[in-house]
């Protein structure tokens, strides 16, 4: 099964699991981790709901809600581009993994189905108890607040960050101290 990857090759690697699984958290575990080992780490989220991100009283609210279909807010922090889709299909997952910048890796939380490597992420509170394991050969780890069937996964616990660090590193090649990326950049 052909996987995707970000530009040039970047490995992706999904947080998958149902609702209340621990995905957020372990995501964000993961990115603090990596980041602070010296890699460039970009993230997608898919979100089941209407997306707002610019607060109904700010000025490119209003913008958008003149009819702007497009909006790019920025700052000597940050910037932003709102794309209105007006009723046009979401971006695939792809297209949307197309848009990034260059990275080392790109972490996804959600996107359940996409062909892409993913830890399964599993909760006693989790909404849902069937695995995803059984259905998706591209399920590389679990990682569980349980004792549970991996179907030949390595387990791992929730908060075992550092050991799912080192599956990451050593399944997409990710040697060293310090990201390729970051390095390039030191360099020129």
């Amino acid at each position: 099964m052909t996987t995707i990857t970000g530009r040039n090759g970047t490995p992706v690697l999904g947080i998958a699991g149902w609702k209340k699984s621990g995905k957020t958290t372990l995501t964000v575990r993961l990115v603090t981790e990596l980041t602070r080992r010296g890699f460039r780490i970009a993230t997608v989220k898919h979100a089941h709901h209407d997306l707002e991100i610019d607060a109904s009283g700010t000025d490119s609210a209003r913008h958008r809600r003149a009819g702007a279909a497009q909006v790019a807010v920025v700052s000597k922090e940050r910037w932003a581009l709102i794309t209105e889709l007006k009723g046009a299909d979401e971006p695939d997952f792809p297209d949307v993994i197309g848009m990034l910048d260059p990275c080392d890796l790109i972490i996804v939380e959600g996107y359940k189905t996409a062909a892409i490597p993913k830890i399964e992420a599993r909760r006693t509170a989790s909404f849902t108890h069937e695995p995803m394991t059984p259905r998706d050969p591209l399920v590389i780890a679990v990682a569980s607040d349980h004792d549970t069937e991996t179907h030949g996964r390595p387990l791992f616990a929730l908060d075992d960050i550092d050991g799912m660090v080192g599956l990451i590193m050593s399944r997409f090649g990710l040697g060293g101290q310090r990201g390729a990326i970051r390095a390039a950049n030191d360099q020129s």
